[in-house]
């Protein structure tokens, strides 16, 4: 049997309160009450676990050592019952009305609106905010409270990722580029001479795995349509996703760069969810769809790696 508590929230709230507001007096005003109520409260702490949590220095109260610890484990507790009475809330209520996801550029738009189409037909009434972005960004909008599920190369600290699929990228050029009509395997120092085309990134940092060679000549596009276009027209190379340019290399109009296998570039999605623990109905069935759909066009790399 669960042992009741016998300190009740209002009075780790009261402590809090003390602490961020600078003094009882603060506390009280903030909190709506008399001071004598916020004074009670944490005294009532204080008698109930036998320590001190503040100490007076003039007209103020400063914390004890112990009542540091106190603080932080205060303030995780009452963080986590708003949690789970948001998460009450939502249940009740239903599925989300919204739901945000940060997808990198890089993942499959064929799998990405398969995932959406199926969605969309169970939960008709949920909107999805997809927020496309490129080389980082996705795991900035994670940890901005943008998106509740990012598909993303970078899993950010204290977020766990669930592999999706390995992305294969292709050196490419026109069949017109004077790279082709060299007509043997290509090294680094014939990549240097001739224009490197590239997306720019959404993040405030880059992924080096994604990054090529360093080029006098380069040209950059806020978006992977326009760079590719640029690419079919003749006027540079570059690394795209094969999922991107299926078509332009059944149709001729892009080729693979003979590069002794350095051609092939390859990177891993992971899905990350925000908070799993509090997630919503909506969430949670949204991300079963996206890991159903990458399981169902191949096994991920890494897990291919592992067996």
């Amino acid at each position: 049997m669960i042992p009741s508590p016998h300190i009740a929230l209002d009075q780790w709230r009261a402590l809090i309160a003390v602490v961020d507001a600078g003094g009882y007096a603060q506390a009280a005003e903030a909190l709506h009450k008399s001071q004598s109520s916020v004074t009670y409260a944490v005294q009532k702490i204080e008698s109930v676990l036998g320590v001190r949590a503040f100490e007076i220095h003039g007209r103020k109260a400063a914390l004890t050592p112990t009542g540091h610890m106190l603080y932080r484990r205060a303030l995780a507790l009452v963080n986590e019952a708003g949690d789970l009475e948001r998460v009450a809330r939502k249940l009740s209520a239903g599925w989300e009305a919204e739901i945000g996801l940060a997808a990198e550029v890089l993942f499959p738009p064929d799998l990405l609106l398969d995932a959406l189409a199926r969605f969309g037909a169970e939960a008709p009434g949920t909107r999805v905010e997809v927020i496309e972005s490129v080389l980082g960004g996705t795991g900035e909008a994670l940890l901005g409270g943008q998106a509740e599920i990012a598909l993303t190369p970078h899993v950010p600290p204290g977020f766990l990722g669930v592999p999706l699929i390995n992305v294969r990228l292709l050196a490419v050029a026109a069949p017109s580029h004077p790279l082709h009509r060299l007509g043997r395997e290509l090294g680094e120092k014939d990549l240097r001479s001739w224009r490197h085309l590239q997306v720019r990134a959404t993040g405030s940092t880059r992924d080096r795995r994604t990054t090529t060679i360093e080029v006098e000549q380069r040209w950059t596009f806020s978006s992977m349509a326009m760079s590719i276009a640029a690419a079919c027209a003749g006027h540079g190379f570059a690394w795209y996703p094969e999922a991107h340019i299926q078509a332009q290399l059944a149709a001729g109009r892009l080729k693979p760069l003979q590069l002794g296998g350095a051609e092939e570039r390859f990177i891993d999605i992971y899905l990350v969810q925000a908070d799993p623990d509090f997630a919503g109905p909506g969430v949670r069935r949204l991300a079963e769809i996206l890991m159903a759909v990458s399981a169902e066009a191949g096994t991920p790399r890494g897990a291919a790696d592992a067996a």
